[in-house]
């Protein structure tokens, strides 16, 4: 079975336009998460990271679209537009299209939107995203709540391992709107400060936006020097609860022994975790039984939410990113806003940037109706 790298890569974020720059703001520790006043999204203030409105709009068009886009449609042609530049890579009919995303174009729906109700639908998404670039398959649209980005990784290495594609580009992303702002704070999950994964202090989620991408490829030659190869991916619902985890954390254990399996690994061979660490009670209290569980408890692990937020759809993917720049940084990066744990059994939470050798680590996501997925990635300049 071929192997498959992670290559090519970029993040669109309210760091910039590309990963080297989120990637630089984290190693400083520095934030993008504000406060902000927007009434026609929230009667109350909130903290969030939103990527500038005229900064997106100057780079996106200086791609010269032949139509309108939405706003998510925009990011996520900037993002992809890099790394498909980048890659040079020809888009034949070996080339496959994953888009993952948990709302899509939701913001269609809400009220002076430009755009008709239709594009809400996420084929469409699709289809214009396909079209723009020029894309020869059908885009596959994946929205399985907050697994999609990590999920849509596992996907992409099936997809080359049946010979289906040879190589696959994916792009993710997620917006700050009125509906999924409304829904969460319906939930009582929103907090009014910058998040706090797995710190006793916690109060909830902060919501961010991003779109980021990356070329998923069996060939290994012009490799970019934060590869990494994918040694194994597993997925599993605990059909716990429409929203809240399993409180055993089954649907994570189950996911994470089997690609530990897939991989022929054991827990000693991670050198750490990029956790999903949402700063919610029950998220963060069943990733801790779950890693018990595992014998994972002394593998030091940080959550990215204390930077970007919660960015959905996105979150996976683009954790997955910031974790091939750290092992190729030889770096772990602090779990931005954690100070005291909060949670019932012991972790190893990384509490400040850390140089040392690091060759493999593990990515986990969880979201709504159960779902749960990990990868585990190498670095391939070892």
């Amino acid at each position: 079975m071929d192997k498959v790298y992670l290559s090519h890569n970029n993040i669109v974020s309210a760091y910039g336009f590309d990963s080297i720059s989120a990637v630089a703001q984290i190693t400083n520790e520095v934030s993008s998460l504000r406060r902000t006043e927007d009434t026609t999204i929230l009667p109350q203030p909130f903290f969030s990271s939103r990527i500038q409105k005229e900064s997106l709009e100057a780079k996106y068009s200086s791609l010269n679209p032949q139509e309108k886009h939405t706003r998510l449609e925009k990011m996520f042609v900037v993002s992809l537009s890099d790394t498909i530049s980048s890659s040079n890579m020809k888009l034949t009919k070996r080339v496959g299209l994953i888009i993952s995303t948990t709302k899509g174009n939701i913001d269609a729906l809400e009220k002076n939107n430009q755009f008709s109700d239709e594009r809400a639908y996420l084929g469409i998404l699709g289809e214009k995203i396909q079209n723009f670039f020029g894309f020869k398959n059908e885009a596959i649209v994946l929205s399985n709540a907050c697994v999609s980005g990590a999920l849509a990784v596992a996907i992409a290495k099936r997809y080359i391992n049946q010979g289906r594609f040879d190589h696959v580009f994916i792009v993710g992303g997620d917006l700050v709107t009125q509906f999924i702002l409304s829904g969460f704070n319906a939930f009582q999950a929103l907090s009014d400060e910058p998040c706090r994964p797995y710190c006793k202090s916690r109060s909830g989620i902060n919501i961010g936006e991003v779109a980021t991408s990356v070329l998923v490829t069996k060939d290994k030659t012009g490799l970019v020097n934060e590869a990494v190869v994918v040694l194994g991916e597993a997925s599993c619902n605990d059909a716990n609860h429409i929203s809240g985890p399993s409180r055993t954390g089954e649907g994570l254990f189950r996911s994470v022994e089997r690609a530990l399996k897939k991989a022929r690994s054991n827990p000693d061979d991670i050198d750490f975790i990029s956790a999903h660490g949402t700063a919610t009670m029950f998220n963060d209290e069943m990733e801790a039984i779950a890693f018990n569980r595992l014998g994972l408890q002394e593998t030091p692990l940080n959550s990215l939410k204390g930077y970007f937020g919660h960015t959905l759809g996105a979150s996976g993917l683009l954790e997955t990113i910031i974790g091939m720049h750290s092992l190729n940084q030889n770096t772990l990066f602090v779990s931005k806003g954690f100070q005291e744990l909060g949670v019932s059994q012991p972790l190893n939470i990384i509490e400040q940037n850390t140089k040392k050798e690091i060759k493999t680590f593990l990515k986990t996501a969880s979201g709504f109706g159960g779902c749960n997925t990990a990868v585990i990635f190498q670095k391939v300049k070892l």
